[in-house]
């Protein structure tokens, strides 16, 4: 028996829900887009100089890894240009195992292919195991069409530069103009508190919806970012404390100020005012203390919540006893069920299948310019059926926007550019619009990530502006052809439903809310709530993916409409416990429970 939920209006359309996306401002979602454009452009700039073919490739590295703060930004380059002997060692050791030999060359990047994966499923590398993979192929694809002595040394030197020249530019330009990961959290507070005070002033339509996405996100971003701010020793531990602590109660702020909206009676200024002050001292280089908040009437028991947790906003929990803590175990390179878990090589054979036939196809027919196909496998791959066909849409408007971007610009605008400056104002300005989208919520993010892939590999296909029609129209079709291919494998064989984690999903969510009903203070409450936002937003996603997956696999689904109620169920209770009001959550956890036996 579904636990009982309050009955919500019925949600936009699919058109509008996606457009909502698109327009959401995000957090500090701008500034991160118009850095993202600089670093390609950047990196365009380099390979011009430095004559790199197929700019579009370390154009599309850069795209796909920057990050927000400096030191994130640093890391991953730095891993970038580490990489690069592991990439040289797999291209040079297959050349000279497979030159002039087409099978073993074949059998070759099929295990490559299985390996990068196989790892991208498994494994901590996930972020950059499909991004290796997609080079290493490529590079070997493009060495097999010269196999000439000099122009195969060169071609690893290009090689080589793929990941050289973007890593080089995410350290040093990322250096220059990302901002701190302090600065990076503290903005993410303020962002949350003046739309907690935004809520509670009256919010419009898409202020609330933006409001939900803040809330669903979590405090994993900002968390993520205070604790790279500890490797740039530049900041007092104590303070870093203290910001954690504030970057959890921001959440809940959240949470308690959309529960408010549903109650009687007036928001007391004071409260409004103290929650804008606060935001513009995080926005500087400081964090308030000594927080004075109103008395709230009995009468607004959320109000009463925020209240409580701004007394303490910024005052981390006491540390636990050493022999209360619980002992976390150490994660390794590899998932827990890395090798006992079927699902990990199948994927990693969906994969690889969806790569060989696309490599079979474009080699059988003779057409080389559709060789983006690898590339397209490599980048659209998902585990489940669900995101597969969620994405399929976003992947083709995004490559088809991208394509036409590109063919459009090569008619009308490339052959009038006189100089280097206006062919780099274009790429910025393209970079701008894919950045955009990729840096929104997951939903649309492949769109805007098709969208740079797309026009990249049309328009920087040499040295300088091209005019070459035929090389963009090979490389669009390449891309749709790889997004055909890679839905077709995925979905065929062993597909895999969304649905199966669904329970999963729903066992983390009751978890956190036995931890929540027994937390003591608010501040150990902030940081639990937190928590439950982000296992929420995986759980509704999860949902959605099982949502979208074919009416023969959704009849199997028992308890699909069942899960879809829980998780807003879940969202209830968790500001009931923190409201402190009603009656004992207990028995309305363990009906949730029961839905994950």
């Amino acid at each position: 028996m579904a636990p009982p939920v309050t009955e919500r209006p019925n949600p936009p359309g699919y058109a509008a829900r996606l457009w909502a996306l698109i327009r959401d401002p995000g957090d500090g979602r701008l500034s991160y887009t118009v850095r993202v454009a600089a670093g390609c452009t950047a990196t365009v700039l380099i390979g011009e100089i430095w004559q790199v073919p197929d700019l579009g490739v370390p154009a599309l590295v850069t795209l796909a890894l920057w990050q927000k703060d400096r030191v994130t930004n640093a890391v991953a380059g730095v891993a970038l240009n580490l990489l690069v002997v592991v990439l040289l060692a797999a291209i040079y050791g297959g050349v000279c195992l497979t030159l002039g030999q087409p099978i073993v060359f074949v059998a070759y990047i099929t295990v490559l292919s299985f390996c990068f994966f196989f790892l991208g499923s498994a494994s901590k590398l996930k972020p950059v195991a499909y991004m290796l993979g997609l080079i290493i192929i490529y590079g070997l694809v493009a060495v097999e069409e010269v196999p000439v002595g000099e122009i195969i040394t060169r071609a690893l030197l290009y090689t080589d530069l793929f990941l050289l020249v973007p890593g080089a530019v995410m350290v040093v330009l990322g250096m220059l103009i990302c901002p701190s990961p302090r600065q990076i959290a503290a903005q993410g507070i303020a962002v949350r508190l003046r739309t907690s005070a935004t809520l509670l002033r009256g919010a419009s339509p898409a202020e609330k919806t933006h409001a939900t996405l803040l809330m669903r996100a979590g405090g994993e971003d900002m968390l993520k970012a205070l604790r790279m701010a500890k490797l740039e020793y530049l900041w007092k531990p104590a303070d870093l404390a203290c910001l954690h602590q504030a970057a959890n109660a921001s959440v809940t702020l959240l949470a308690l100020a959309h529960a408010a909206q549903t109650e009687a009676g007036d928001v007391p200024p004071s409260l409004l005012a103290t929650l804008d002050e606060m935001a513009e001292i995080f926005s500087g280089k400081s964090y308030p203390v000594d927080i004075t908040v109103p008395d709230i009437p009995a009468s607004q028991p959320a109000l009463r919540a925020i209240a409580a947790q701004l007394t303490v906003f910024t005052k981390p929990e006491a540390p636990t006893p050493p022999a209360q803590t619980e002992k976390k175990e150490k994660s390794g390179f590899f998932t827990p069920d890395a090798f006992s878990n079927p699902e990990h090589v199948r994927f990693a054979l969906k994969g690889t299948t969806a790569v060989m036939i696309s490599y079979v196809f474009f080699r059988s027919i003779n057409w080389p310019g559709i060789h983006t196909c690898i590339i397209t496998c490599f980048i659209v791959a998902l585990p489940t059926m669900g995101e597969m066909i969620a994405k399929l849409t976003l992947r083709i408007i995004g490559a088809c926007i991208g394509g036409a971007i590109g063919i459009l610009s090569i008619i009308f605008v490339l052959p009038h550019m006189q100089g280097i400056t206006a062919f780099l104002v274009l790429i910025f300005v393209v970079s701008l619009l894919a950045a955009w989208v990729k840096t929104g919520d997951e939903r649309i993010a492949y769109a805007g990530f098709q969208i740079g892939l797309a026009f990249y590999l049309s328009d920087l296909t040499g040295f300088g502006p091209t005019t070459d029609m035929t090389t963009a129209r090979d490389r669009i079709v390449g891309i749709l052809v790889g997004n055909f291919i890679t839905y077709a494998v995925f979905t065929t064989f062993w597909p895999t439903t969304a649905y199966a984690d669904i329970a999963p999903r729903l066992r983390q969510v009751t978890t956190l809310l036995g931890k929540l009903r027994q937390a003591i203070g608010p501040q150990a409450r902030a940081n639990i709530m937190a928590d439950l936002q982000s296992a929420l937003s995986l759980g509704e996603r999860q949902v959605e993916y099982a949502l979208a997956e074919p009416l023969h696999m959704r009849q199997t689904m028992k308890n699909l409409d069942t899960f879809q109620k829980a998780f807003p169920c879940a969202e209830q209770i968790g500001t009931d416990i923190l409201e402190g009001t009603g009656s004992d959550p207990t028995p309305r956890i363990t009906a949730l429970e029961k839905l994950t036996p």
